[in-house]
């Protein structure tokens, strides 16, 4: 059964996933825990379960495998999978969670009250707006660390003025998040990593968010306080319609 199959009724209704979806959930669960726990050293690092692109029964199977925190891409995509999950009564059972995509000003009063931690503050017109629409909420500064088109962040030069920013707007900053390379080898991936890292000390914040089901290992020895796990957990990604 694919990661959507066993959404939607018949009639429409979402339906809890079935045991047997639940049950290669936890099972993948386990096992990126024990690479986490491998890399880390005795140092809790938390796991976000991003479950962008897969229904809604994702959501439920992560808070059901005890997961405490999703990860979101799409504003639209994610708000109604919310709805959904709210009609059939089901909120309760979403864990926290994390929009981790870009996100333009425009789809921020949507998202309020519905995303725990905005992992994806990259300017100061987008902070202004997060604590306009949900005042004081947690958020995360993405760092461009790479420079490779299309991943978004701020520069790593500008990053501790946002920081500043995002403050001043009342945000509560917990750190960092960034995104590793696409090609390099793993020199060029821990140099990224030990980068933001080392930002995150200078700073002083606590959370840094880094490293993906391909680079976590290398993510977590660099210093990442949670990483970012999708195909890991739920398998190769829907194509997106």
């Amino acid at each position: 059964m694919s990661a959507s199959a066993a959404d939607v009724s018949a009639e429409g209704g979402i339906v809890w996933p079935d045991p047997a979806y639940v049950a290669r959930v936890a099972e993948r669960v386990a096992a990126v825990l024990e690479r986490m726990a491998a890399a880390a050293g005795g140092r809790d690092v938390a796991l976000v379960a991003v479950t962008k692109t897969f229904g809604p029964q994702a959501l439920l199977a992560a808070g059901a495998t005890g997961c405490r925190a999703v990860g979101e891409n799409y504003a639209q995509e994610l708000v109604a999978k919310l709805d959904a999950l709210g009609a059939a009564g089901l909120l309760a059972d979403v864990p926290d969670v994390h929009f981790i995509g870009q996100l333009q000003t425009n789809k921020v009063r949507a998202l309020a009250g519905r995303v725990a931690v905005y992992e994806t503050v990259d300017r100061s017109a987008l902070a202004r707006e997060i604590a306009k629409r949900a005042p004081g909420a947690q958020v995360l500064v993405q760092v461009d660390a790479t420079g490779e088109p299309g991943k978004g962040g701020c520069p790593i030069e500008d990053v501790p003025r946002l920081v500043d920013e995002c403050r001043f707007f009342g945000l509560a900053t917990l750190g960092l998040m960034t995104v590793g390379p696409t090609v390099g080898d793993t020199a060029d991936t821990r140099r990224v990593f030990r980068s933001v890292r080392t930002l995150l000390d200078r700073i002083g914040l606590s959370v840094c968010s880094m490293g993906m089901s391909d680079d976590l290992e290398a993510a977590i020895e660099e210093g990442s306080t949670q990483v970012r796990v999708g195909s890991a957990l739920f398998g190769a990604r829907p194509p997106v319609s």
